[in-house]
């Protein structure tokens, strides 16, 4: 074999194992030497690994049963999809490192072995760290986040810049077995990211803001959502941008970065709506009608449909009404539904105080005349035989 090279490097054995065409002669004859001399041990090693190929190959079998069993949850069949990635080559590859002491091969076929294992083990490294990423990605966007969304978009990036990292991480393990220095090649490796990463800052960060929305799940496609000044149903949540169909009509588009900014309400598993509603009546009614008031609004608001009472009290005496607050909730997703039983509970309110003689109060403005006597002059003419009134009000719309 030929010596020359890195010293350094034959000691820790990464020397390259091919160097010369005598280098090539001489790993036929020690091969054939050895297999001459060894026979029977290589027989037993190779049914020991038959076996041992057996067992791996087994294994992948039982992943490939953990992928269909649905109802094991969705971590056996993450790992099971791992498993049946496992390649042929590796398991080969495995079972011969396993035995090849057994055997005794001479160094040339020693360090062939190790080789092929080092790279088989970093190929099939970065097939599992792949299939497992990948799994759990594709899980937490759930399966309605399929193809039909333009979120899967999103996902096929992640698959790529998964796949690139763990093959580049593999190619250097093996490039570094085989007695290539990489220092400099991780440098640039390095520094290129570097450049890429603040050259595309905006996209990344709206790349990373898709990847919060696939795990954290803030809101799915077809969500009523608002944002900002905006509310909306969510049309399709894209790499960069999310769109949203506003209730006035036009499409709003947001950067997922900022989209994740601000507060966001997601309006569209709400169990419940709660409404409150602020009435007022006017000073004349009657004190006994005014306890009254929350026992009829009880009534109104329980003979709904889907509605839950909740308070009705006097808040306030007001500048021109006795203010009452009333809380109720609608128990219902559907916001039409909430829309119908407020509007429902409104006009039976006014038809209820109608009947019973209540009235809404509305912003008035009072004023009182008084004769030079001091006696009160009403503000309309009335019979002269009639006593002068002694306290009248009159009222009128404020300015």
């Amino acid at each position: 074999m030929n010596k020359t090279g890195n010293a350094a490097d034959i000691d820790n054995g990464n020397a390259p194992l091919i160097q010369s065409a005598a280098d090539i002669q001489l790993f036929w004859d020690q091969t054939f030497a050895w297999i001459s001399s060894h026979y029977f041990n290589i027989a037993i090693a190779c049914a020991a690994g038959a076996v041992i190929i057996a067992l791996l190959y087994g294994l992948r079998m039982l992943g490939a049963r953990l992928c269909r069993r649905q109802h094991l949850g969705h971590w056996p069949r993450i790992v099971g999809r791992a498993i049946t990635r496992t390649n042929l080559f590796f398991i080969v590859m495995l079972s011969a490192r396993i035995v090849s002491g057994y055997a005794q091969p001479p160094a040339m076929v020693n360090d062939t072995i190790r080789f092929l294992f080092i790279v088989a083990t970093a190929i099939q490294a970065a097939l599992w760290v792949r299939e497992l990423i990948i799994g759990i990605v594709e899980h937490r966007a759930g399966d309605e986040e399929g193809g039909a969304s333009t979120l899967a978009s999103a996902i096929g990036i992640i698959r790529l810049l998964v796949t690139s990292v763990c093959f580049i991480v593999a190619m250097l393990v093996i490039l570094d077995n085989v007695g290539v220095n990489i220092t400099g090649l991780v440098a640039s490796l390095g520094i290129g990211g570097i450049a890429i990463g603040l050259a595309a800052q905006g996209i990344f960060s709206d790349l990373f803001a898709s990847l919060a929305i696939i795990f954290d799940r803030p809101f799915r496609r077809g969500d009523t959502v608002k944002w900002d000044q905006t509310t909306g149903t969510v049309e399709a949540i894209g790499m960069k941008t999310t769109r949203v169909r506003a209730t006035t009509g036009e499409e709003v588009v947001i950067s997922n970065t900022n989209l994740l900014n601000k507060e966001l309400h997601n309006l569209a598993h709400t169990m419940r709506r709660r409404a409150t509603l602020m009435i007022g009546v006017t000073y004349q009614t009657p004190p006994a009608l005014c306890r009254r008031i929350p026992d009829i609004v009880k009534e109104i608001v329980t003979r709904q449909d889907k509605s839950a009472f909740l308070h009705c009290c006097m808040v306030n005496l007001g500048a021109s009404s006795l203010d009452y607050e009333l809380v109720f909730d609608v128990i219902d997703e559907d916001g039409e539904v909430f829309n119908h039983v407020r509007h429902e509970v409104c006009i039976t309110l006014l038809e209820r105080f109608a009947a019973e003689g209540i009235d809404f109060a509305y912003l008035t403005q009072t004023t009182f005349t008084a004769a030079p006597d001091g006696t009160m002059v009403m503000p309309y003419p009335t019979d002269a035989s009639a006593k002068p009134a002694k306290a009248r009000a009159s009222r009128k719309p404020a300015v």
